[in-house]
């Protein structure tokens, strides 16, 4: 991947290429113009898109139209169509349907996956029997079967399978979880396909992640060996070093960020509001006086562009909302200043203006396109910053993020009370610092103490289905916290930092309503006194500490600085070089792992047999890596990603880009994954 370049920004390029039908849009071949196609896409294909290019770069890029393979579709016969799909047989059974009844005049295919050889012969054989393979002009695989959310954030919007409920239950079959592994393999090989780059691959033994390690180290191996494509750029480039690494993870490692309360502006977003594909639904009532007309939806897209976010989306809430009212003035002070060298009042007004000023214009017409652009991106991220901190306020969660950052030292007798508390916060949150609490205490809990905890849960609410799979994630293993705070002297810092941030931030709380109304933001769902709400929030800033998988991460790409107990974790994981002779091993089936005598017990592990690949030589386990690519199997947290971001930003010369199978809050991992295994212990 060539320097500065980010998973997002190849990814993009790759779809710009798609839809200038396989050719460099800056060739000569397109020196006429791109010509005018419609766009065909799956649902996955469709989330691929979503976040990264909007419609007028589709139309820039000669898209007229685009619509859903399964949607009924009127021919356009002098028009040509680009199918960006899975290779499914429903898929290609359109594509046959439509080449039949000569809806576009010629097609270019592009599947998201690499099409299994059975499927491409039946689809040929299709077209061979229709006469309809001179309307195809190209069908490429194109290794894109994965959704970026950020330049460094990657999903493959695993949702629909569930995949920490599928790992850990009974009820899985052999079949659903051979394809699941399938799945994930496939799109971590598109990954390291659409970087350019073939990884070394470190994991755990006996889970989840060494199946999927070894499975994806034969393809990439398999594919470097045959010579037939030239995915991963020079093939003589020399040390493993130089190479990224790619660290494989089972969630079972830290169950802890799925759940817990976060403080960054981009966890909350996520945690609190509906956050689809970088889309945000908020629902604000119709009539706040009247709840019975119902409630109105606004959907805002956090956009590739969005230099608000970029800028803003790692930091600390409070920081964050002390920005906008910064980007705020900054943005009322260029326009003040534009109309002033004007003569004008406003920008409608610039019609009006006389030839004095002519000399201002064309200046003037060059700026306000950018400032537009600037005043909504303000305008959105006004209406978000809003609808989270009427959320803090109902829901404490200031409160809860305090006691989180402190969950060891709280005692038995302070978590039931919390929990007996009426107004201090809702059930959902409470079940999840009970689940944090639990799962982090040296504290024994007796059966009689665990029986009042669960009985005031109840009484508190919550639904407390999960927690009998809790129960045996503590009996079975403790869950080794890692989580270290890096400095000494944080706690000092960290309330200094808060004195002063808040200072600030209580200026702002002044002038937020006005804001508010300068730009349209309904205030309805805020209490009246903004200023006693934003003075509410706790004065103090996150700790500066390492998650369990950041520690993780640090062994493996800096073991001269890694955490001991991080390190003697790491000692013992599997190494692969799809380049090396070596590590190459066997490659059983996944249900080979299941039911074996001497296997393991641990919730998220599958019973060990011996490892395909080979134990990494001390050389290995210190030579260190200056990228890499986490993937979390099992589900990915927001906390997490910023976590793992704050530390290469503090190591200054590490990239790391995040991934998992899927992304999702903290209450819908509890009521789909952790609540479905309840359910069955139960």
């Amino acid at each position: 991947m060539a320097a500065g370049e980010s998973l997002r920004d190849k990814q993009i390029a790759s779809l710009k290429r798609i839809l200038s039908l396989n050719e460099d849009p800056s060739s000569d071949v397109l020196k006429n113009g791109l010509p005018w196609k419609v766009l065909v896409y799956d649902d996955l294909g469709r989330s691929v898109i979503s976040p990264v290019l909007q419609v007028s770069d589709l139309r820039a890029l000669g898209v007229t139209l685009h619509l859903h393979i399964a949607s009924t579709r009127a021919p356009i016969p002098d028009v040509g169509v680009v199918y960006l799909v899975e290779p499914t047989p429903a898929n290609l059974k359109a594509i046959t349907d439509d080449l039949q009844k000569g809806l576009y005049e010629t097609a270019y295919i592009n599947f998201l996956s690499s099409i299994p050889r059975p499927l491409l012969e039946d689809f040929a054989a299709q077209t061979a029997a229709t006469s309809t393979s001179e309307m195809i002009s190209s069908i490429y695989d194109q290794h894109l079967n994965y959704i970026s959310l950020e330049p460094d954030l990657f999903s493959l919007a695993m949702e629909k399978e569930h995949t920490y409920w599928a790992l850990n239950s009974a009820k899985t079959t052999d079949e659903h979880l051979t394809a699941m592994v399938e799945k994930i393999v496939t799109g971590l090989f598109s990954v390291v396909a659409t970087m350019g780059v073939l990884p070394i691959i470190r994991c755990g033994r006996n889970s989840a992640a060494e199946m999927i390690a070894t499975r994806l180290d034969r393809r990439l191996r398999d594919l470097y060996l045959s010579q037939k494509d030239n995915l991963f750029g020079n093939r003589q480039t020399s040390s493993p070093a130089s190479r990224p690494v790619m660290i494989l993870c089972g969630r079972e490692v830290d169950l802890v960020p799925m759940l817990a309360h976060s403080w960054s502006y981009q966890s909350l977003l996520y945690d609190v509001l509906k956050v689809h594909l970088n889309s945000v639904i908020l629902e604000t009532p119709a009539d706040p006086q009247n709840p019975a007309r119902g409630s109105t939806k606004k959907t805002y897209a956090l956009e590739s562009t969005d230099f608000f976010w970029s800028k803003n989306a790692c930091l600390p809430f409070p920081m964050a909302a002390d920005n906008i009212d910064a980007e705020l003035t900054a943005y009322k002070d260029e326009t003040s200043q534009l109309m002033k060298n004007t003569g004008v009042t406003n920008f409608e007004d610039l019609e009006n203006a006389n030839n004095a000023n002519a000399q201002h214009l064309k200046h003037v017409v060059h700026q306000i396109p950018e400032l537009q652009r600037k005043k909504k991106t303000l305008d959105i991220h006004m209406a978000l910053l809003t609808a989270i901190l009427g959320e803090i306020q109902a829901r404490h969660l200031d409160n809860f993020f305090q006691l989180e950052e402190n969950v060891m030292k709280q005692t038995k007798a302070q978590v039931l009370e919390l929990i007996k508390s009426a107004d201090n916060g809702k059930p959902g949150d409470k079940l999840r610092f009970f689940i944090i609490w639990y799962l982090s205490t040296e504290q024994d809990v007796t059966k009689q103490e665990w029986v009042q905890f669960d009985e005031a849960l109840k009484e508190a609410g919550c639904d407390t289905t999960c927690l009998a799979y809790i129960r045996q994630v503590r009996a079975t293993t403790k869950m080794t916290q890692l989580t270290t705070v890096n400095s000494t002297g944080s706690s000092a810092q960290q309330q200094a930092g808060s004195s002063d941030l808040f200072g600030r931030f209580s200026a702002l709380s002044s002038n937020l309503t006005n804001r508010l109304k300068e730009t349209g933001v309904p205030t309805h769902a805020l209490s009246s006194n903004v200023a006693s709400l934003l003075g509410g929030i706790k004065n103090f800033l996150p700790a500066d500490k390492d998650l369990t998988v950041t520690k993780l991460v640090e062994a493996v790409m800096d073991p001269s600085n890694g955490n001991t107990q991080a390190l003697e974790k790491t000692e013992g994981w599997l190494y692969f070089d799809p380049r090396s002779a070596n590590a190459r091993g066997t490659m059983p089936q996944p249900s080979s792992l299941r039911g074996q005598a001497g296997g393991s017990s641990v919730p998220g592990g599958l019973p060990g047999v011996p490892g395909p690949g080979t134990g990494a030589s001390f050389g290995q386990r210190r030579q260190g890596f200056s990228e890499a690519i986490v993937f979390m199997v099992g589900g990915g947290s927001m906390e997490e990603y910023s976590n793992l971001k704050d530390w290469a930003a503090r190591t200054g010369s590490r990239k790391i880009t995040y991934g998992a199978t899927e992304l999702i809050n903290a209450n819908t991992f509890i009521t789909e994954e952790l609540g479905k295994l309840g359910n069955e212990i139960s």
